[in-house]
């Protein structure tokens, strides 16, 4: 079980809230759990991502985010405001202001010259993010998601660092509604349906184990990949073992930068006469929304449950 990530509230509102408890150490509370606003909205915080601790010293003014995820998120919880820059990747919401900053090899000399009062970067970039905490600007170091409570979690760390907690819950709870609803349209099958998820066309792919796997678990979906081998969570299938797999659906991640689509993959050697062709299930997806875990992913699964549903039942099965 992965540890809770922690927002750890300022000394001075701890001791107003923990009262005749009393203690040296500051209150700590799971991400997940509600807090009150007036407290967890006050400055300074300090927060746990998981990936390191941060402290935001003030309301941050001057945000800049070099992932295109916590792009998403702030601006969902209001924060777009408060963003100065974003990396050359962060494309949507379309508002948001666009540089060429980098966050796969981010330049500490340009990010430090929009003179940010808060860096948000992902965990490819924690050298970055050391060097930007050492020039004294708090950077928030914000790990790949495994799951929905770690979606949560991550938009109420940014709430609390942004003081935009009231908003952050309140998409939280928007999510957590859609989700559930969505899930609970998926009828139970005799045998799960398969799936291949591809990432590229040298068909890399994804296991259950990553967020992505999560979203087509949570639809009732069983990945190829967890049986095809491969090394890591993100490997590389044959051709040969996708055909043979002949997996029910498969989902294209690689149209936008790859122009992949249903034809291409109907002209590929042996691939026509995969159960997915000849049913029309190969299902061309929004690169960007299914590579990021910001608040864009209920969309995904939302798409993914559409997908299942139209899949006829076997006859006899109720």
């Amino acid at each position: 079980m992965k540890t809770p990530v922690k927002i750890i509230v300022p000394l001075a509102l701890a001791a107003a809230l923990l009262g005749a408890c009393g203690g040296d150490d500051p209150a700590v509370t799971s991400a997940a759990e509600p807090q009150p606003a007036e407290a967890a909205a006050a400055f300074p915080v300090e927060i746990d991502t998981g990936a390191g601790r941060f402290t935001v010293p003030a309301r941050p003014v001057r945000i800049v985010s070099l992932s295109p995820t916590a792009t998403e998120m702030l601006f969902a919880i209001g924060a777009g405001p408060q963003v100065a820059a974003v990396d050359d990747q962060s494309n949507f919401p379309p508002e948001a202001p666009r540089t060429d900053l980098s966050g796969f090899t981010p330049n500490v000399e340009a990010i430090a010259g929009r003179t940010p009062d808060l860096v948000v970067v992902a965990d490819s970039a924690t050298e970055a993010a050391q060097a930007l905490t050492s020039l004294g600007i708090p950077t928030a170091v914000m790990p790949a998601a495994t799951g929905f409570d770690d979606v949560y979690a991550q938009i109420e760390q940014l709430g609390a660092a942004t003081g935009q907690v009231a908003e952050a819950g309140a998409l939280v709870a928007s999510m957590r509604t859609e989700i559930e609803a969505l899930t609970a349209q998926v009828a139970p099958r005799p045998e799960p349906l398969t799936y291949f998820h591809e990432l590229d066309p040298t068909l890399f792919t994804v296991t259950s184990r990553t967020f992505i796997g999560a979203v087509y678990t949570a639809a009732g979906l069983r990945n190829i990949a967890d049986e095809a081998g491969g090394a890591g969570d993100y490997p590389q299938l044959s051709s040969e073992a996708v055909v043979a797999a002949d997996p029910d659906l498969v989902f294209l991640a690689d149209t936008k930068c790859c122009g992949q689509s249903p034809d291409t993959v109907a002209a590929r050697p042996g691939w026509g006469a995969m159960a997915a062709v000849q049913g029309g299930r190969v299902v061309a997806l929004d690169d960007d929304v299914a590579s990021r875990w910001g608040p864009r992913v209920v969309d995904l699964l939302r798409q993914v449950v559409a997908e299942v549903k139209a899949v006829p039942a076997p006859v006899g099965a109720r």
